[in-house]
């Protein structure tokens, strides 16, 4: 696995986390006939949180992003997108761990909706999230929070 860092995120990371965006859905999106060039960037752009996202980093390169965003009953993953040469390669998977690590050490609820057909589901399901719920374009999914054994 190459090395891999991930950073808070600035708003100076907008275009290039909207970029990626437009690139690593637009297959699943153009076959859901719901991509939209211009709409795929814009919705990043107006969900951009910069205090609940971080930059993923490979060889000291922007790579990808994720986001964790706190709501009432749980935390949601957002904007999970990893540079099409990197996905299968561990990085994301490395990334996933270390946030979920986070939220089962404060006993938080995971949500997240993926791309019906997405690859991406099972990479979700393989970390313990199951569906709640979903519709022709969407499935929402949750994951509780594991209990941790602590050595004393």
């Amino acid at each position: 696995m190459a090395d891999w860092r991930i950073r808070p995120a600035s708003a100076g990371d907008v275009e290039a986390v909207a970029e990626l965006r437009a690139v690593v859905l637009r297959a699943d999106l153009e076959r859901l006939g719901r991509y939209d060039e211009q709409r795929v960037r814009q919705r990043l752009r107006d969900g951009f949180a910069p205090a609940h996202t971080w930059v993923i980093e490979v060889d000291g390169a922007f790579a990808g992003c994720v986001a964790l965003r706190p709501a009432e009953d749980a935390h949601w993953l957002e904007h999970f997108y990893l540079a099409s040469h990197l996905q299968g390669s561990g990085i994301g998977t490395a990334v996933l761990r270390r946030l979920l690590e986070q939220c089962d050490r404060e006993g938080t609820l995971v949500r997240l909706n993926v791309l019906q057909g997405s690859s991406a589901r099972r990479l979700y399901e393989r970390h313990g999230f199951t569906l709640e719920r979903e519709d022709p374009v969407d499935v929402f999914m949750v994951r509780e929070p594991t209990s941790t054994v602590r050595e004393e």
